[in-house]
């Protein structure tokens, strides 16, 4: 399969880089990590979730008339089964290609999960360790702080908490500063906190681990992942790079609105590519499917429960990531960040989490451990509204009370006029939101 640029990262987007500033450990982050708690296993009661497939079916139906995005994928997996899956609007719009089930996407910051999985694949075959100290594997790792350089681990950079401002160096990576010179830059950033010591959520450094694969295995990040992770599952159309994406049988192009209903799609962005463990995974639906079937359990061949354990277990702690949208201060009483997973106590369960965001893709992803239960989606334009459609599905899935997060089941909101015929009347035009293009969270 090709690849951009891929040869220069030896190592190898999403999360939005906006993720919010630092929280503090409290207890000791290490003794956690190493004492994992599996998941009591549980089913939901099958009327339930039909219920809630027969609900999202409406939902989507709403959000389709409303021409809310320019495509979507979505799937449910319940007991390691495709209860529903759906497609909707167009891969492109100009040439009204629809989305179907093997469509490709950009996953932006879903890629993180990626990452630690097969990290944790070579952990279990004694490669490295999640204790690995990085200054013992990369000459050219250092921190500003000395004695920090010479603790930080790898479970320090995939569980976000190296010390470093939140995304440090994303603006110059946008700026299109190789990540190969960025991540030797630093030892020039003042530390926020002492290594493992509150969280700062990272792209640059985070891909550090695809170094540190190649430095203890002799094999490339990206073919790593390949061999251990998308070809045993059956992940047929998954890939790294924005060669792979636009050499894809049907891939989704990005979109930008062009009024009510109108989408224009334009050309992906290059820059968080260059991060690959970050941010640099493509994927279908039906890819995606498998990885939450395996994300569940599913596949212990692939990854068995005890390093799905590790992968999920609660880290540093994010309480600021319980406020940013309403489904979020309403149903989230605890946030922590994982290996690559953001982990909230919703509604009263656990549940396993992350979202991605490049500039015209956007992905969710979450899932209930306990009840092998979880929800998958994918769309390739900025619109926020199908962000609120999974809170909905997973509310129904516990039977909490029912919310329009989405806010789909009202009156559909008027189209606003465009700003040159509101300047025409007189009327000060409002300004458009500004383009967000760093990896989501």
């Amino acid at each position: 399969m090709p690849f951009r640029n891929l040869f220069l990262l030896i190592a190898g987007a999403v999360g939005l880089a906006s993720t919010p500033a630092f929280a503090q450990v409290t207890g000791n982050a290490e003794t956690t990590a190493a004492h994992p708690v599996t998941f009591p296993r549980e089913e939901l009661p099958p009327d339930r979730v039909k219920e809630t497939v027969s609900a999202y079916q409406d939902w989507l139906g709403k959000l389709e008339e409303r021409d809310a995005v320019a495509g979507m994928a979505t799937a449910v997996v319940v007991d390691d089964k495709v209860v529903f899956e759906h497609t909707l609007g167009y891969a492109d719009a100009a040439t009204r290609e629809p989305v179907t089930p093997d469509t490709v996407f950009r996953l932006a910051s879903l890629s993180k999960a990626f990452a630690t999985a097969v990290t944790g694949v070579m952990v279990e075959d004694g490669k490295l360790g999640w204790d690995t100290k990085l200054a013992d594997v990369l000459p050219f790792f250092k921190l500003k702080d000395a004695q920090a350089s010479s603790q930080a681990t790898v479970r320090d950079i995939l569980g976000q908490r190296l010390g470093l401002p939140r995304n440090t160096y994303d603006n110059m990576l946008e700026g299109n500063i190789s990540y190969e010179e960025l991540v030797r830059k630093l030892d020039e950033v003042d530390m926020a906190c002492g290594v493992g010591q509150c969280y700062g959520y990272q792209n640059v450094a985070f891909s550090l681990i695809g170094d540190v694969l190649y430095a203890q295995t002799g094999d490339f990040f990206y073919r790593l992942v390949d061999k251990r992770i998308f070809f045993p599952l059956g992940m047929k159309t998954a890939s790294y790079g924005r060669d792979a994406l636009e050499s894809s049988k049907s891939w989704a192009r990005p979109h930008r609105a062009a009024g009510r209903g109108s989408w224009v799609p334009f050309e992906p962005n290059e820059t968080y590519y260059r991060v690959a463990p970050a941010a640099g995974v493509n994927a279908s639906l039906h890819d995606m499917e498998q990885w939450l079937i395996a994300q569940m359990g599913g596949r212990p061949d692939v990854l068995p429960q005890s390093l799905l354990d590790v992968l999920h277990e609660p880290g540093v702690p994010t309480p600021v990531e319980m406020h940013s949208t309403p489904w979020r201060r309403a149903r989230i009483t605890d946030a922590h960040y994982a290996l690559g997973w953001r982990v909230f106590e919703y509604g009263g369960e656990t549940l396993i989490f992350h979202a991605g965001a490049v500039e015209g893709y956007r992905t969710m992803i979450g899932f209930f451990p306990k009840y092998h239960a979880g929800v998958v989606t994918m769309w390739n334009s900025a619109g926020p509204v199908p962000s609120g459609l999974m809170p909905m599905v997973l509310d129904s899935m516990l039977g909490l009370p029912h919310v329009d997060w989405a806010d789909v089941e009202g009156a559909a909101p008027v189209a606003a006029a465009p700003a040159k015929a509101r300047k025409a009347k007189g009327k000060k035009a409002t300004p458009t939101t500004k383009k967000r293009k760093r990896a989501a969270q």
